[in-house]
């Protein structure tokens, strides 16, 4: 159901529930939130499904049925999710979301918990819990507003309807096009890796967190630290730098 794959530095979490349409059911979510755990080693991190043309259908709406009759099952529902989705977030390293093919409902949750977002050519995009008959969690509403802005996340939400790849980069939903996402979330992911480790979770956190004030004291303690030490040697030797 979710898999992780290591290629060096970089870990993949992988969608892996092909006869499904790669829909997260809520054993899903759990594990989901499972595989982020396993991955703390990673310099960065990339989120892609397993199954050729689609990424996501989202949440599994076979599990519904459970939800309208049994009242305390929605909680457990609504938590599990959360837990998949926050564990995403709070990696402490860049998480790329690699998405070829369809991305719909949750799933769209889903790679806004992401750093980054990269779609391929065949990607689409819909959030579509109106046409359900449901809402969309508050986190997840949050998030697409500060994505697209609130007028955009009104019109997603609004009508369900789904866009493309390039009116998603239009829109601001995705940040990079490309003809295969999959390989360009490689690429870029493995370029950030080449980076200074340190470094780069210190500049994720003041993207997330810019009223943290004991970012004052990482940005201060850097400067004795082995990665500034590497970084100067490698500018005066001409080379790349070697972080470790």
């Amino acid at each position: 159901m979710i898999e992780v794959h290591w290629d060096g530095p970089v870990a993949t979490i992988a969608l892996a529930r092909g006869g499904a349409r790669n829909a997260v059911s809520i054993a899903g979510w759990l594990a989901l939130a499972a595989a982020a755990g396993q991955v703390g080693a990673a310099r960065a991190v990339v989120l892609r499904s397993d199954m050729p043309g689609v990424f996501s259908a989202g949440a599994d709406i076979g599990e519904f049925p459970a939800l309208q009759a049994e009242p305390a099952a929605r909680r457990h529902f609504r938590s599990s999710m959360r837990a998949g989705i926050e564990a995403v977030a709070a990696l402490p390293m860049p998480v790329i979301a690699a998405i070829d093919g369809g991305c719909f409902g949750a799933a769209v949750a889903l790679i806004l918990a992401a750093d980054l977002r990269i779609a391929g050519d065949g990607a689409q995009f819909a959030v579509t819990p109106a046409r359900l008959g449901i809402g969309y969690p508050r986190e997840d509403v949050a998030r697409l507003s500060a994505q697209v802005g609130r007028g955009r996340a009104g019109e997603l939400l609004f009508t369900g309807e789904a866009i493309d790849a390039d009116a998603a980069a239009r829109i601001g939903l995705v940040e990079r096009r490309a003809p295969e996402a999959g390989d360009a979330a490689n690429a870029l992911a493995q370029r950030i890796a080449e980076n200074a480790p340190a470094a780069i979770r210190q500049l994720k956190r003041a993207l997330r967190q810019p009223d943290d004030a004991a970012l004052d004291t990482a940005f201060e303690a850097a400067f004795g630290g082995d990665e500034l030490a590497e970084g100067l040697a490698a500018f005066q030797a001409r080379r790349r730098p070697v972080f470790g």
